[in-house]
């Protein structure tokens, strides 16, 4: 290659390198698996050897991870949270211990440890409490997430009385459990919310929340593995695990102490067949040198350290036929391709089905019928088909054709532009969307109706029963109907009137979610319900009122408008209203800190370094003065943070109305 084209593949790699690294750290949304990434670094790190004056000041060989997030204070870490060499084979493992051998010799130790697929975390202790939690961010600096990481139980607060130093730092990995990621993730999937792709990327979501009481609802653990302190009493690391053990902090029982390459081989291999008995995800064992002194003296490279290395286990993967493809619909519309396998053993489970996402991803794959096929389980709890074997393919073989009418009610599907995703528009007349609809409603996490199930629901469908949300409200009319019913007794009748009423009490947020407006989660739904008060305030909002709202993007906003715009759902409402229940924020009595903004209204855009929209929104109103849902002549301030929309800017800019950043609104109360 010419020096151009080489400065051209050094420039791509770099790009590329730096946007995976982005959706790993930052959006915890990976497009890449691990091994791809890391040949992709390899290849890069071998061009820049070679030509050392190509090679970028940003170069991801030079740096670890991401980019802070805004939303949370950054702290510079006191200890450089450096990224670990992977290896993939015995013969990397065996030159790692070359390279020891010839820098301090043949006696020393390693520890064995499971490389845990989480989210990396440094807790700093002083006297026995936890003053502080922080990210891995870039390496040198990250993100304080005290207030998250103090909901998970196995972090201990304070210290039981011991020999611990009187500050000090302990590393670790937050994770989620498979059992609580397939049960929150489902939970998601039934609100019409987006699935996280594994426990990892679910894990490192959680704790980039600004809203700790959400953290502490979703169960978080970690395991805690490295002491840093300025005075390390402890002449090896396996002694100072087993401190901080007895010190109360988590420490996973399957580390263990190896004398040589050979164990450490033994105790790789065994735990690539057992890693799937495990509660929890690993990628692959990390294999440090014992000695503190000998780490020393091995010392660091600008990314990592010479005395550690991880060797990362392959993906499960199996080969199996498709036996056919089926499409699922959802409450929302969506319609979801599933893959049917020949029954086959894949990461000690069988597997039936995968997942095959969307049509672009059959498109990809160029499936089809009777294909022999490729099936990996990986970091990816739901099994998916990553390739065809296309030797194998029978000459006769018809593609799979991605339907173009709903599989269940007929209906010409729709794409809205710029999404994967294929929906049925007959909201009203498509059974799986009316049931789950209605299911969705009576839901815990909506209106919480007790005696009302998934089968009674479809039950009293099939029926004739019931055909919206609205209808449960008269179902009290409906009692010869309802007794005539099979294994509908007096008592359980009852018991689901019962419910129905006690729900007329839920709160407006609660009420709007359980709509099941696409892309309204719960969370979605209490701001809204935070920032427009009401339901005719939130009807009546433009797209840009709908984005000044914390959290609401233009695709949350544009469904919210395509909502309201159907006559049939403005219909439904008002039958709700009419039920008696709540369309209004019950506003609570608040006593204010001072007076100083009274008579003052604002509007908070964009991300904030220091603070969340909904702490400055709460800053502002303890003051005396009001949040308004758009820019208007009315409008004296606009708190503006980075990535405001341009659209606000230019209509604020237009009438007038001053730009303060959050430093200088904190001046105001202060002053």
């Amino acid at each position: 290659m010419s020096e151009n084209e080489i400065k051209h593949k050094i420039d791509q790699l770099v790009e590329e390198l730096n946007q995976h690294n982005y959706n790993y750290y930052v959006l915890a949304r990976p497009t890449i698996s691990d091994q791809d990434f890391d040949f992709k670094l390899k290849e890069l790190a071998d061009l820049e050897m070679q030509y050392p004056d190509l090679q970028h000041p940003d170069s991801p060989t030079l740096t670890v991870g991401g980019e802070v997030t805004k939303e949370f204070q950054t702290v510079v870490h006191k200890w450089p949270m450096l990224s670990l060499g992977n290896t993939y084979n015995e013969q990397e493992l065996l030159n790692f211990d070359e390279r020891v051998r010839k820098a301090i010799g043949d006696h020393f130790e390693y520890v064995c440890e499971l490389k845990f697929d989480g989210l990396s975390i440094s807790l700093s202790y002083e006297e026995g409490k936890l003053v502080r939690a922080v990210t891995r961010g870039d390496g040198t600096k990250g993100d304080d997430v005290t207030s998250n990481i103090k909901t998970i139980k196995r972090v201990p607060k304070v210290l039981k009385k011991g020999d611990y130093p009187a500050t000090f730092e302990i590393r670790g990995e937050v994770f989620m459990h498979r059992a609580a990621f397939e049960k929150l993730n489902n939970e998601r999937i039934a609100n019409d919310e987006m699935p996280y792709a594994n426990p990892r990327n679910f894990a490192s979501g959680t704790v980039k929340l600004q809203d700790s009481a959400e953290v502490r609802r979703r169960p978080l653990d970690c395991f805690l593995y490295f002491v840093y302190s300025d005075k390390n009493p402890y002449k090896t690391h396996w002694e100072s695990i087993h401190k901080a053990e007895e010190w109360g902090f988590h420490v996973c029982e399957h580390t263990s102490l190896c004398k040589n390459i050979d164990e450490v081989l033994k105790f790789i291999n065994h735990w690539d067949k057992e890693r799937f008995g495990l509660s929890y995800d690993i990628d692959g064992i990390v294999i440090k040198v014992n000695s503190f002194e000998q780490q020393q003296e091995l010392g660091f490279t600008a990314k990592s350290p010479r005395w550690a290395i991880s060797y990362k286990f392959k993906a499960e993967r199996v080969e199996t036929i498709l036996e056919s493809v089926s499409y699922q619909v959802g409450r929302t519309g969506a319609v979801t391709p599933v893959a049917n396998l020949k029954p086959v053993l894949l990461a000690g489970t069988t597997v039936k089905r995968a997942t095959l996402h969307n049509a672009n991803e059959i498109e990809r794959l160029d499936l089809h019928e009777k294909d022999s096929v490729f099936v990996e389980k990986g970091g990816e709890i739901i099994p998916k088909i990553i390739a065809v074997n296309k030797e194998l393919r029978q000459e006769d073989s018809a593609p799979i054709i991605y339907p173009a009418t709903c599989p269940e009610c007929g209906s010409n599907l729709i794409r809205q532009e710029g999404e994967a995703v294929f929906y049925c528009p007959n909201d009203e007349g498509c059974a799986p969307q009316i049931t789950g609809k209605i299911q969705h409603f009576v839901s815990r996490k909506a209106m919480n109706i007790d005696g009302l199930g998934d089968e009674t629901i479809e039950l009293l469908y099939r029926k004739g029963i019931i055909s919206h949300i609205s209808d449960l409200y008269t179902l009290h009319e409906k009692m010869d109907l309802l007794k005539n019913l099979e294994r509908f007794g007096e008592k359980s009748i009852s018991n689901m009137l019962e419910g129905i009423e006690r729900s007329k009490q839920m709160p407006f947020e609660k009420v709007l979610f359980g709509l099941g407006i696409r892309y309204v989660g719960e969370t979605v739904a209490r701001k809204l319900a935070q920032h427009f008060k009401n339901i005719d305030s939130l009807r009546a909002a433009s797209l840009d009122d709908l984005i000044t709202a914390d959290e609401i993007g233009s695709r949350i906003a544009e469904s919210i408008i395509r909502w309201f715009s159907d006559d049939r759902h403005v219909e439904q409402l008002e039958k709700l209203r009419t039920a008696g229940l709540h369309f209004e924020v019950e506003e609570k009595t608040r006593m204010l800190d001072s007076s100083k903004l009274s008579g003052k209204t604002f509007i908070i855009s964009g991300v904030f370094a220091n603070y969340s929209r909904e702490e400055l929104a709460s800053m502002i109103e303890g003051n005396g003065g009001k949040i308004l849902s758009s820019i208007s002549s009315k409008l004296n301030y606009l708190v503006a943070g980075e990535n405001m929309g341009p659209s606000k800017l230019q209509k604020a800019e237009k009438l007038n109305i001053p730009l303060i950043s959050d430093e200088e609104l904190i001046k105001m109360i202060e002053s």
